[in-house]
C-alpha cells in the first residue's frame, strides 16, 4: 500500500465529507475474507501506534494511590482514582458506565488491577477498555503520550475493521501517515492468522466512503 495512493483518498474523502457545522473525524474501514469468526483463532486482534495521533485529545483514567497516584496527576492523566475510589464506583454501575464513555483507555497501577478487573470488567470488557498494567518506575509523561497514540483493534461479528485515524483539518499526508501504521500492524497480525485484506475504505464522520485504490 503506498502512501500516494492514501493520500489521495484522504482527499476525496474530506472533499465528499464537506459542509458540516462541526470538525468531522477520518476513519479508516477495512474489510478482510477468508477468516471464520467463529473460531478463535481467526479472530484478530492488534495495536497500532498513530504517529500523529487521531486528531482529538484522547481522555485517559488513572487507578493509582500514593506516589504513582502524584505522579500520574503531574503527567497529565485526566482522572487519577485510588483503591477506595475504584471500590466506591465497583458499587455504582451507572457512574462507571458514566465514566466508560467519558474516558476514552484506562491504566492501572499493577497491584489494582485485579480488583479493576473484578469490579469493572464487565463494563469496561465489552467497550475494549481494559485497563493497561502501567509498571511502578515508568516515565508516566511518556506512557500518557504513547497510549494516547494508541489504538487497540480487532474483530467483532463482521470481518473488518474500523478506527478513527484523523480529522478533516489535519494534513493529509499525516492521515496517510495514520493510515499506513495501522495497515501495517494488520499485516503482521493477518500473518498469524488465515485472512487478508479485501477492501479499504476512507470516510469522514458523516461522509460516503471512498474506496483506497491498492494497487502500487
Amino acid at each position: 500500500m503506498s502512501k500516494e495512493a492514501l493520500k489521495e483518498a484522504v482527499r476525496r474523502a474530506v472533499e465528499a465529507g464537506r459542509g458540516r457545522k462541526f470538525k468531522q473525524g477520518i476513519e479508516l474501514q477495512i474489510t478482510l475474507e477468508n477468516l471464520d469468526l467463529k473460531k478463535t483463532e481467526e479472530r484478530i486482534s492488534f495495536e497500532a501506534l498513530l504517529p500523529h495521533g487521531n486528531g482529538r485529545e484522547r481522555k485517559v483514567a488513572f487507578f493509582a494511590e500514593g506516589e504513582m497516584a502524584v505522579r500520574a496527576k503531574e503527567a497529565g492523566a485526566d482522572l487519577v482514582l485510588s483503591r477506595e475510589e475504584l471500590e466506591a464506583l465497583g458499587k455504582d454501575p451507572k457512574r462507571a458506565k458514566k465514566l466508560a464513555e467519558e474516558y476514552d483507555l484506562f491504566l492501572a497501577q499493577p497491584d489494582l488491577m485485579p480488583l479493576a478487573g473484578r469490579l469493572l470488567g464487565r463494563i469496561l470488557g465489552p467497550r475494549d477498555k481494559i485497563p493497561k498494567p502501567v509498571p511502578p518506575n515508568a516515565n508516566l509523561s511518556q506512557v500518557l503520550e504513547r497510549y494516547r497514540k494508541l489504538l487497540f483493534l480487532r474483530t467483532k461479528d463482521q470481518p473488518a475493521i474500523r478506527a478513527r485515524i484523523g480529522s478533516e483539518d489535519m494534513p493529509e499526508d499525516k492521515v496517510a501517515e495514520n493510515a499506513l501504521s495501522v495497515l501495517e500492524a494488520l499485516e503482521l497480525a493477518l500473518q498469524k492468522g488465515k485472512g487478508r485484506l479485501k477492501a479499504i475504505y476512507l470516510k469522514t464522520t458523516m461522509g460516503k466512503p471512498v474506496k483506497v485504490e491498492v494497487k502500487g
